[in-house]
């Protein structure tokens, strides 16, 4: 039994991102993410909930992944977390006064995953209900909360390596798994693998494979199906590159579609997706990406 010190969240990601204007004009104008002033650092800050932020920019020509933030429920949880990671060989740091008031949290440690990406734990996240969110698009919100800000998908070097790290150390659970998806043009033997840890029915997802980035895409979800077809259609207005069409998942029922974010990696727009009782659900297999759509834009 892996006991407390679960994850009970996707709670931050960080961009390393080229150009943090472009970024910045992105999350606002398209995404509907509100932005907040810059640190003294040049970072900037994005929130969709009342977390005081769920995405942290900062300059770097990489446009890539740079840090991914599990939130835990309390001191316990997060000193729990960190001592099965280091009787497992994993280094963790505590995190000194200035890297807790970085973060807006009571406590954290940090890691590395194993392909490298710097990782955090963490608990206590500053939650401004005192000014809430608000999009700077008109929109019913985003489904965030206790969910987490979404849920990435990610390229990793070893299949087993993460399954070990994400589902033995971190405590993720399974959700279920996607074979090749031929129209996608995917042809080897690989397994896309999706876990949870709250109701989300996924918050990662991850498969072995060589891309040019670590991070495939981050996806959020809304709660208004119209403001999805509202920003497909403002991203062929502002000549957004779209890479797959609109459709939806047979595993969380997603209806999607993928934008090119500023960065090259794509952003995933959502609404409808199911969500997992844990004393219900069973692991399952699909063999198809999609039920319907989602087809490269401008394929036949």
């Amino acid at each position: 039994m892996l006991g407390d010190g679960i994850p009970t969240q996707l709670g931050y990601l960080g961009l390393g991102v080229s150009d943090v204007e472009t970024w910045s004009r992105f999350a606002t104008d398209v995404l509907g993410l509100q932005v907040l002033p810059r640190d003294p650092d040049g970072t900037l800050l994005a929130r969709l909930d009342a977390h005081q932020y769920r995405f942290i920019l900062t300059a770097d020509p990489a446009d890539d992944l740079n840090l991914i933030g599990w939130e835990v429920a309390d001191e316990r949880a997060l000193a729990d977390l960190a001592a099965r990671l280091e009787s497992a060989g994993v280094a963790v740091s505590r995190g000194d006064r200035s890297a807790r008031d970085r973060r807006r949290v009571v406590d954290l440690v940090s890691f590395s995953n194993p392909n490298g990406i710097p990782t955090e734990a963490y608990y206590g996240p500053l939650i401004n209900r005192a000014e809430p969110f608000h999009s700077p698009r008109p929109m019913s919100g985003f489904v965030a909360g206790a969910q987490g800000l979404g849920h990435i998908t990610l390229t990793v070097d070893s299949l087993a390596d993460s399954l070990h790290f994400y589902r033995d150390l971190l405590g993720l659970r399974m959700s279920d798994w996607i074979r090749p998806q031929p129209e996608r043009g995917v042809q080897s033997d690989l397994n896309l693998a999706f876990l949870h840890c709250n109701a989300r029915h996924h918050s990662m997802a991850f498969w072995e494979m060589e891309l040019p980035k670590r991070l495939h895409h981050f996806m959020i979800q809304v709660h208004d199906l119209d403001y999805v077809g509202e920003t497909y259609y403002l991203c062929q207005r502002e000549a957004v590159p779209i890479d797959l069409s609109l459709g939806r998942h047979p595993n969380d029922r997603m209806l999607s579609f993928y934008m090119k974010s500023p960065s090259g990696f794509d952003v995933e727009l959502g609404w409808g997706a199911i969500e997992i009782d844990d004393d219900r659900w069973t692991v399952q297999l699909h063999t198809d990406g999609s039920m319907w759509g989602h087809l490269p834009v401008g394929a036949d």
